[in-house]
């Protein structure tokens, strides 16, 4: 058994109004301004939750139901690239329409409530063609990136472009752009000039004349209509991001596909996962290298791993788990404004003048990322993962945003390859707060931690979770267990189990808890205002507490009746069924729902969407009708166990298949039939296969492409619905060579490529149908 301690007596956070001029008031009246530790809405701490969303890298006609479920996995904010070269490809050209209409992604954020962070560069980087610079820049008779007036000239014309597509959508404006990024790792990183990609290879400039040409870049933004509460840049790797002027934002990465460009042969483990303060004066490290007082300003993020790309010298497979051990890490440590890079993948637009814009270390077209939500709108592990953590942001938003982080004592000599010592931390305000644990570490070989306690020290209690005995995590887990948390009539003194959210049924309260991976569910409650603990449960009763403990809190909730008459409910959730939990609002009823498929709510419609071939079930409390129904079928009432009342959805099998002809190891024809496409949300055609680079073409153009990193690959084919049906479709997998080079010894004009062995083989190819259900009657 293993015995920690942390000191919290006196946990209070110094917070004031920064100086950073924030401000910005609406036409109903709603108004920004900020702190040195958070953004304020309308006076009251707003906890930034915001994940990044390339419009131009998405079919607009799915936008929609893509931000829906990015607002339904609890983000707020979306930021979104305008890359110069997606618009302005051909110097004069401007292009805002289809996937490229700014106006209108800006508009149906607004419509779902979500607010908007605009990333106007000039530069963008964004693993796109030269940084997002177009072309026809490269070897004009001026500095890019710098204070040149030709070049501001140029900027100031592109950033006019986009004030009038944006007018009338500026928070000002009563719309939901509150924000605008300036440049992008200005003074740290640069890109290739992809037009002269080879061996005479250039770089676009990281950037010259500092903090002066990112305050240019404000003035010019201004001075054209951009005017938004808040102004931000990219402040890691020394970066150009003067604090009186913008809001530095910050990030972290566990993947660094991009060190490969050099002579690195070992990924090594980052210090991402390692608990610091980000909010103390003098806090320096890898990736948070301030160059102001870190305490005078909030830590904020806007490039948190959501995900990574593969690059094609670095093909890994993203442990999810890794995603929101990075958000348990970054609040730890203080943040209150987290920021994924990327929340959803997509894909590279193609050019007119240049075939591709992609950056060349990447697929031509995917951008995946391996995001929680994929190029194809797919649902990842991490989407689930961190949207039970952004229920928590939410629901205890007001309490979170004014704590301070505590170390235990000697956490600064914790190495990231260090998986025997517990790491923790807490974040604290009075005898109040929530203890954070991580058992993730990237690129290590990571092991349970088992059989260890933590104990609290406040001002005038001492705090042992659990009470007796001790707590174990699984390997790759990371958690945030509450102590003193107000449970509506009574006080829960800790819990084994982490909080996600709480619904409100017929004046009672219901409080949904899950247990992390490893760990075994316990409760202490505060005995002051209980009357009676209700439940199935074990229950040790002392001087102060009941402690709450055993496997049947999986069953029925814990009901706590208060004096008054009051009624408090503890659900606790496994974690497998915290996954697929959904908090949602229809008609004005608060729901808890538990299932499998993407639950979609817009205004009045209730929908979910799923794999055609899966049936699946839904948990509801409150329950629904006894016999709810879809556009389509009913929905059978199975029953109820504890709160919730089961629900079986079946869809129908029409089992479609796709016909392929193996032309050779590496090449196939493939043909799906018509009727794949009916009634569908998206056609995904499946391949596995051993390579390096998989190729999707029709009648010779290329439609995707994929870095082989072992997992299976997957096309979304509705966008090419017709040119599929009248020409099929084909695949080609370039071999991976081992011993090859070019043979070039030929007295004649004549080279040719040997290997000795080469690796190309598909070995499977299969459609998997999304499908959508809307829910009636309930």
């Amino acid at each position: 058994m293993r015995e920690y301690s942390i000191d919290v007596k006196g946990a209070r956070k110094e917070i004031y109004r920064a100086d950073l001029d924030v401000q910005g008031t609406a036409p109903n009246g709603d108004q920004w301004s900020l702190t040195n530790y958070y953004l304020k809405k309308n006076g009251q701490p707003f906890f930034g939750i915001s994940g990044e969303f390339h419009f131009s890298r998405y079919d607009d006609q799915k936008w929609e139901d893509e931000l829906i479920k990015m607002k339904m996995a609890g983000i707020t904010i979306v930021p979104t690239y305008v890359f110069w070269n997606h618009h302005e490809e051909e110097r004069g050209v401007y292009e805002w329409s289809g996937n490229k209409d700014v106006r209108r992604f800006v508009e149906l954020c607004q419509k779902h409530g979500l607010y908007v962070i605009l990333r106007i560069g000039p530069f963008a980087h964004g693993e796109a063609r030269n940084g997002g610079m177009p072309d026809w820049l490269f070897g004009r008779p001026f500095d890019l990136r710098s204070n040149d007036d030709e070049y501001v000239s140029f900027v100031e014309r592109f950033y006019t472009e986009i004030a009038e597509q944006i007018n009338g959508l500026l928070f000002g404006q009563g719309g939901p752009i509150i924000g605008t990024q300036i440049e992008n790792e200005f003074e740290h990183a640069g890109a290739p000039w992809e037009i002269t990609t080879g061996t005479a290879q250039e770089w676009v400039s990281a950037g010259k004349d500092g903090d002066s040409h990112i305050k240019v870049l404000k003035d010019v933004a201004i001075k054209v209509g951009i005017k938004t509460p808040l102004y931000t840049a990219t402040g890691w790797g020394g970066a150009a991001a003067p604090a009186h002027d913008v809001l530095p934002l910050w990030g972290g990465y566990a993947f660094w596909p991009w060190i490969f460009y050099g002579d690195e042969t070992e990924h090594p483990a980052t210090s991402e996962y390692v608990y610091r303060s980000f909010h103390e004066d003098g806090t320096t490290y890898a990736a948070f290298t301030p160059n102001y007082p870190a305490s005078s300003l909030p830590y904020a993020c806007c490039e948190m791993g959501g995900g990574m790309t593969v690059f094609y010298k670095y093909r890994f497979q993203l442990p999810y788990e890794s995603v929101d051990a990075m958000a348990n890490m970054k609040v730890a440590g203080g943040c209150n404004f987290v920021g994924y890079y990327v929340f959803h993948g997509g894909s590279h637009p193609k050019g007119k003048k240049t075939a591709f814009l992609n950056e060349t270390a990447t697929p031509k077209i995917s951008y995946d990322y391996q995001a929680p939500l994929g190029e194809f709108g797919q649902v990842r592990e991490s989407y689930k993962r961190l949207k039970r953590q952004h229920y928590f942001y939410q629901q205890c938003e007001q309490i979170l945003t004014k704590m301070k982080t505590v170390l235990p004592e000697n956490a600064d000599q914790v190495a990231p390859t260090d998986v025997d010592t517990l790491r923790y931390a807490v974040r604290a305000d009075g005898d109040r707060g929530f203890l954070f644990i991580n058992n993730y570490q990237d690129h290590v070989e990571l092991k349970n931690q088992e059989d260890f306690a933590i104990a609290l020290q406040l001002e005038e209690q001492r705090i042992r979770v659990p009470q007796k005995g001790t707590m174990s995590l699984a390997k790759g887990e990371s958690c945030i267990l509450p102590y003193r948390l107000s449970l509506s009539s009574c006080t829960l003194l800790y819990a084994t189990t982490q909080y996600m959210t709480q619904v409100e049924y017929q004046e009672e309260v219901y409080h949904f808890f899950f247990t992390p991976k490893g760990m075994s569910p316990e409760y202490s409650v505060d005995k002051k205002g209980i009357v009676a603990v209700h439940t199935d449960a074990e229950v040790v009763k002392d001087k102060t507490a009941y402690v709450i403990r055993g496997e049947e809190l999986m069953n029925q909730p814990v009901m706590l009746e208060c004096e008054g008459g009051k009624r408090v409910h503890i659900c606790t959730l496994t974690h497998e069924e915290s996954l697929n939990f959904w908090k949602v609002n229809l008609d004005g009823q608060e729901r808890a729902i538990v299932t499998n498929a993407v639950v979609l709510v817009d205004q009045h419609r209730f929908r979910l969407e799923c794999q055609e071939k899966s049936p699946f079930e839904l948990k509801a409390f409150p329950a629904f009708r006894d016999t709810i129904s879809s556009r389509e079928q009913e929905i059978v009432h199975l029953g109820q166990s504890g709160i919730f009342h089961t629900y079986r959805c079946k869809l129908s099998k029409r089992g479609v298949e796709c016909e392929v002809e193996q032309v050779s190891d590496a090449k196939v024809k493939v043909r799906v039939p018509d009727v794949a496409f009916d009634s569908v949300k998206e056609l995904l055609l499946n391949v596995d296969y051993e390579g390096d680079i998989g190729y999707a073409f029709i009648d010779g153009e290329l439609i995707h492409d994929n870095f082989c990193n072992q997992t299976t690959w997957q096309i979304g084919l509705t966008a090419h619905e017709e040119a599929i049906k009248e020409k099929g479709m084909y695949l080609y997998i370039s071999p991976l060579k081992e011993d090859s080079y070019v043979k070039s010894d030929s007295p004649m004009a004549a080279r040719s490529e040997v290997a000795r062995m080469q690796i190309a083989k598909i070995k499977s190819v299969w459609v998997s149908s999304v499908v959508e259900m809307e829910l009636v009657d309930y």
